[in-house]
């Protein structure tokens, strides 16, 4: 099943159970995904409509700490409610051990040996790990390969 069909059937059933939270982050979630679809022209792919929710789930993260910086707890707790109904429909994350593995194997492939050698750290360690066809954030990526250039 297509993602946004998944989506559109679980929608209806939060509808049907009346589990607001979850139907108005659905609706959120559909609305974007059609938008997209309109700016593109042409159906999305689970590949397109999974980058659509990651950047959904990137802007709650981002309000959420502004909310909790500014002491809304209770804008902040529902910021963090959406992004678990939206990481619902995302693949599983890459794990730790796995970054470091794709950053140690793009060192090797590139000959990177300092810091100007990052961008190609990068390119190559996200590449392999987007291959993997799981979640990558890049800022975690970024902060390995600062982590292995620097030491």
């Amino acid at each position: 099943m297509a993602l946004i069909d998944r989506i559109n059937t679980d929608l209806l059933a939060a509808t049907k159970a009346q589990a607001s939270l979850r139907m108005n982050t659905l609706r959120m979630a559909k609305a974007a995904l059609k938008n997209r679809e309109i700016d593109k022209r042409a159906p999305l792919d689970d590949a397109e409509s999974v980058r659509v929710l990651q950047q959904l789930v990137k802007q709650r993260e981002d309000s959420a700490e502004q909310y909790r910086s500014a002491n809304r707890t209770d804008l902040a707790d529902k910021e963090t409610a959406e992004i678990a109904v939206l990481k619902e429909y995302l693949p599983q994350d890459v794990g730790d051990d796995e970054i470091r593995a794709a950053v140690e194997a793009a060192v090797a492939e590139t000959g990177a040996t300092s810091a100007k050698d990052m961008g190609k750290v990068m390119k190559a360690a996200l590449a392999a790990l987007q291959a993997s066809g799981k979640a990558v954030d890049g800022k975690r990526v970024n902060e390995a390969v600062r982590a292995r250039l620097a030491g």
